[in-house]
């Protein structure tokens, strides 16, 4: 039995399923709602309040992310009293963020999806309001940097790190306009249980989470070109997406939630070691002992060449158990199949080790 069905979305009639809430229903039908707390990795809380729209028969606003529809319901996603909510509930996160010259919230090099918002509505010209929120100016971890202004207390991190990652290294502290990201004891997240991976950088979605390795004037320097690649440092084959500025990657994110295997998610090297990139001892091409034993650059052919010369007549000269390969769990595991191959049928021995078989 099928549990699709019809709901009334903006006066027109779209199929939707069990279960689906209005955000999901909405998106599926290239209709667009706003959200600032909304991750598809997350359990739905709609604590922001970007996203309510108007259900027949409710007397309330109620949140497109977290409301379930149900057969035959009507929801309004755009009205004259959900315009009049978001002018509001805008100006009120304005009076709450530190602001630039332009009277916006200032973007920083993660953007700022609130200031795109702030844009589509009329200043009503609040007066700022006293958050004393507190951060961690002593954290001394290498990566991630908080700043409580541009913070709105979406929440998104603290569940990233509890219902994705597991970890629990941050949490809401204090009540009322005191509330705040914090730590245990606001202690760093070196001494911590983080794992440093940055996904709660890639989730906040006012850029109140910075990379400190990131350059702070980079969307004032014109941005960058994001280039798609597959991280080298496993194999797993995580993407991500390397952002250059000046033929120098200074950043790295993953691509969006549901488009590669890794969903979104990076691990600490994947998003943060990417130094070796430009670092001045890179190897960038083969190099050859020449008769001095000095290594001198040469052509992959050359090496490859060089190569299996030098295994022959270690072969030849002590037999084919002198002979050991060893591959890494850097490598896929189509790549590790074929070293063991060439182990075994190329040169007639059993001596192959992996570094992840330890």
């Amino acid at each position: 039995m099928s549990d699709s069905f019809q709901i009334k979305l903006d006066g027109k009639l779209v199929s939707a399923s069990s279960g689906e809430t209005v955000f999901e229903v909405a998106k599926r039908a290239g209709v667009e709602i706003p959200t600032l707390c909304h991750d598809t990795r997350l359990e739905p809380v709609g604590a922001c309040r970007v996203c309510l729209v108007e259900v027949a028969g409710q007397r309330r606003l109620q949140p497109g992310c977290a409301w379930v529809v149900t057969p035959d319901m009507e929801i309004q996603t755009q009205s004259d009293r959900i315009e009049r909510h978001r002018k509001v509930l805008y100006n009120l996160y304005k009076s709450d963020h530190t602001l630039d010259d332009a009277g916006l919230p200032v973007e920083t090099g993660n953007s700022n999806q609130l200031r795109e918002l702030c844009q589509s509505v009329p200043d009503m010209k609040l007066a700022p309001v006293e958050a004393p929120r507190s951060d961690r100016p002593m954290d001394d971890n290498p990566y991630i940097q908080f700043e409580p202004d541009l913070c709105i207390l979406c929440a998104r991190c603290t569940r990233y790190c509890d219902e994705v990652e597991a970890v629990n290294a941050i949490t809401l502290s204090n009540r009322g306009s005191a509330t705040t990201i914090a730590t245990a004891g606001q202690r760093s997240l070196i001494d911590t249980t983080c794992e440093l991976c940055g996904g709660c950088i890639d989730t906040c979605p006012t850029g109140a989470l910075i990379e400190k390795k990131v350059p702070k004037n980079l969307v004032q320097l014109g941005g960058t070109e994001s280039v798609r690649s597959t991280c080298n440092f496993c194999g797993v084959g995580c993407q991500l997406d390397l952002h250059v500025h000046n033929d120098r990657v200074v950043k790295v994110t993953s691509p969006e939630p549901g488009e590669t295997l890794n969903d979104g998610n990076l691990c600490v090297k994947g998003r943060f070691a990417y130094d070796f990139i430009h670092h001045q001892d890179r190897i960038t091409e083969p190099l050859i002992r020449d008769a001095n034993g000095d290594l001198q650059p040469a052509t992959w052919e050359e090496a490859i060449v060089a190569t299996a010369n030098g295994l022959n007549r270690v072969r030849q000269k002590h037999g084919s158990d002198a002979l050991g390969f060893i591959s890494s769990s850097r490598c896929t595991g189509e790549e590790n199949y074929l070293m063991q191959k060439l182990a075994r049928a190329a040169f007639s021995t059993n001596n192959v080790h992996q570094c992840a078989a330890t």
